[in-house]
Formats: structure tokens, C-alpha cells, sequence
């Protein structure tokens, strides 16, 4: 079992993702070129509308394509999202100031009510703390 990224990248033409869509919540087809792509394997892929959050989707099924050579289509399982809206959204340190301008997904049909924790959950996995109310950044946290 290999992780293979296909996040949206121009300096390798040769290991692309053409297409990924949804067949129902939590399962996709996805088709892809290269990487060699076997059941059971992790693939990284760009949320469609976002320049850097990605999903992992795990291979259920892959059909090799004989034409075009080294093209192939999966089904795999991954995040269940109803309807998938990507936010944009700052924060400021409450320590030094800085700036943390980052991306979060949601499943739109939550209501406004779930970007919040959401927000949160995305700034924790970009190192960010939040003590009591207040968002500290890395250098702060160590000092």
C-alpha cells in the first residue's frame, strides 16, 4: 500500500490526475495517468476550487486503460462531504501580530454553523494553537 500525490502540480506531466468526481458522498472515481496504481493504495488529490487543501482517497478498485497508455480509473472511498464548499478565512496572532491567511472545507449543507469548528480544526493542523479564545502561532507557542 503506497501514497500517491496527485496533488495539482505542473513539473510532473507524466503523474496527472484528469478527472475525480463523486459517484454518492464518500465515494469517488477517480482517473489518473501514471504512478501505478494498485487496490489499496492512498491517493492525494486537490480539492477542486482550492490552491493547497487536498483529500486522501483509498483505492478500492483500479482498471488499467490499455489506450491511452498508463491511464487508469479507480473507485475510492474517502471524506464524506454532502456538498463541499471551500472557505477562505485570517487570523492574527494575539502574541505578535502575524498573519495567518489559510483555506478550510466544510460540507456546505452544515450551515454556518459548522465553518467554525472547522476553521479551528484546519488552523491546529497548520501548527496554530488557540489558548482561551486566543490564536498563538509556532514561534510563539515555543517562546
Amino acid at each position: 500500500m503506497v501514497e500517491h500525490d496527485f496533488r495539482f502540480s505542473l513539473l510532473n506531466p507524466q503523474h496527472t490526475l484528469i478527472e475525480c468526481r463523486a459517484l454518492m458522498p464518500g465515494r469517488y472515481q477517480v482517473t489518473g495517468n501514471g504512478g501505478s496504481i494498485h487496490n489499496g493504495d492512498t491517493l492525494l488529490v486537490t480539492l477542486k476550487g482550492s490552491k493547497d487543501l487536498s483529500m486522501r482517497l483509498v483505492v478500492e478498485k483500479v482498471r488499467h486503460l490499455i489506450n491511452p497508455p498508463g491511464q487508469w480509473v479507480a473507485v475510492a472511498t474517502g471524506p464524506v462531504f454532502g456538498e463541499l464548499a471551500i472557505h477562505q478565512w485570517k487570523v492574527n496572532c494575539d502574541s505578535c501580530g502575524k498573519v495567518l491567511d489559510f483555506e478550510f472545507a466544510v460540507d456546505a449543507k452544515l450551515g454556518t454553523k459548522a465553518q467554525k469548528p472547522a476553521a479551528e480544526a484546519r488552523i491546529a493542523e497548520l501548527g496554530w494553537a488557540n489558548r482561551d479564545g486566543k490564536h498563538v502561532c509556532r514561534q510563539c507557542q515555543v517562546a
